[in-house]
């Protein structure tokens, strides 16, 4: 079995969602570790869960990017480990240079808060493994900051290297202006980093891994980590770099 950790900061609010899957659904060891901790306890992957950390004062992660756990995310990440930063913890991931760009206030300038439709841009992720291209997962979302913007040559980059990993869409697939929730450039819904061990996305997979809550398509991501790190602890698991 692999270990996950589950960070929580003052204001995460969907951390026990996140330790219910993995632990309750998926039968994995899972540990919730308070921010001002500085260990993983030997967690194999982590998970940075959504909410409203330190009440989302400057920005939206800025002050959690600073938390005394994060520099042993940050090491995780580096040498390689599956962090997957879910909603604010995509922000977290961004303001901590774990991943480019930024998440900024919806075009609406309104929370938004409904079910989405995602088209699955690249498998060659840990937390997509699962997935096959072009595959359409339903997951809701809930933020008032998750427009994804970066700067011309970052957009370009992610494009070129595959590093877009999920894209707002119809339910048929197709991007269009109307299944973008919150104005993100070219429909981005998630991005990876460039080994593939790091994925943010702001929809919700947690609040997608069981039948009553009318989805279960979130469940593959979890189920892709677990696959992953099964698979490198028998010695058989490799990504590619995506650039």
């Amino acid at each position: 079995m692999s270990k996950f950790a589950v960070i929580v900061f003052p204001g995460s609010n969907c951390d026990h969602d996140c330790e219910h899957v993995i632990g309750t659904i998926l039968g994995q060891p899972v540990k919730m570790i308070w921010h001002t901790a500085r260990s993983l306890e030997g967690a194999d992957a982590v998970i940075l869960p959504g909410g409203f950390t330190y009440g989302d004062y400057l920005r939206t992660g800025a002050i959690a990017r600073f938390a005394p756990i994060m520099p042993a995310v940050i090491a995780h990440a580096e040498k390689g480990g599956p962090v997957l930063g879910i909603c604010n913890g995509f922000q977290i991931l961004t303001e901590s240079g774990l991943l480019p760009g930024a998440l900024v206030r919806n075009t609406s300038l309104k929370f938004a808060c409904h079910a989405v439709h995602l088209k699955v841009e690249n498998t060659n992720t840990v937390f997509t493994g699962s997935c096959f291209p072009g595959q359409v997962l339903r997951m809701p979302i809930a933020h008032g900051e998750g427009r994804y913007t970066a700067d011309p040559g970052t957009i370009a980059m992610l494009e070129r290297t595959g590093r877009v990993i999920f894209r707002y869409c119809a339910a048929s697939g197709e991007a269009s202006p109307e299944a973008n929730p919150n104005g993100s450039i070219n429909h981005i819904a998630g991005i990876s980093n460039e080994g593939g061990n790091i994925v943010g996305l702001m929809p919700h997979p947690e609040r997608a891994s069981e039948e009553v809550f009318d989805s279960v398509d979130g469940r593959i991501m979890f189920e892709s980590a677990i696959d992953f790190l099964a698979r490198k602890a028998g010695g058989k698991a490799s990504l590619r770099a995506l650039a």
